[in-house]
């Protein structure tokens, strides 16, 4: 079995540890390391070292802000699930614009919390009806943050074109291309606009003038 290697961030040492022996007792969960910063993450986990995940408390002590958190674990090469036990909208909708998987309550029932766990590890986004009030909330989420390649290939592919033809016309391998199109939706599902099929895809396209809308010049 493989075993996805996650690491906790808290700086309230004793919740920390509960929540480290509770997400150990996921078999394919490791708990590879359980600190207080992630400057202290980064200095006790060699570069060289896999970490599938960090579960991020977003209310830190150490005066760093949930933006450059996220962006510096994601540079790392980490997946991030962001961790809270408050209300606070902002930091979720700051969360959500740094590209984390989603937000869990430190409060919700161990069963879910186990499983959004387990889902994060893999990769999956986790929707809660917070994370979806927070996206609601900030119209500056609406924008899925695409980058020019990644237009380019939803431009082809939204508009028809298979896999194989994107390849061949931007010069990329299908394997890259594929991974391109599970990025575009993996950015269009954080900020709240699912994008699961071609024709979502297509939809979204429109919406972001990406595509022409039918009958317009």
């Amino acid at each position: 079995m493989y075993r996805y290697r996650v690491a906790l961030i808290d700086d309230h040492e004793i919740v920390a540890r509960g929540f480290a022996e509770l997400f150990s007792t996921i078999p394919e969960i490791d708990v590879a390391a359980t600190v207080a910063t992630v400057s202290e993450l980064l200095e006790v986990t060699p570069h060289a070292t896999r970490i599938d995940l960090v579960i991020l408390d977003l209310r830190l002590s150490d005066g760093s802000t949930v933006t450059s958190n996220v962006d510096r674990l994601r540079a790392r090469g980490a997946t991030v699930l962001a961790f809270t036990g408050g209300d606070d909208a902002q930091l979720m909708r700051a969360a959500a614009r740094a590209g984390v998987l989603g937000v869990v309550r430190k409060s919700e029932p161990t069963a879910v919390l186990l499983d959004a766990i387990t889902r994060a590890a893999r990769g999956e986004t986790i929707a809660s009806t917070d994370w979806a009030a927070a996206l609601d909330g900030d119209p500056d989420l609406a924008d899925a943050g695409l980058s020019p390649r990644e237009r380019e290939v939803l431009s082809l592919y939204a508009a028809g074109a298979k896999a194989p033809l994107v390849a061949s016309r931007t010069a990329l391998s299908e394997a890259t291309v594929i991974d391109y199109i599970r990025r575009v939706r993996s950015k269009y599902e954080r900020v709240g606009r699912p994008a699961n099929t071609k024709i979502d895809l297509y939809k979204r396209a429109l919406e972001d003038g990406i595509l022409p809308i039918p009958g317009h010049s």
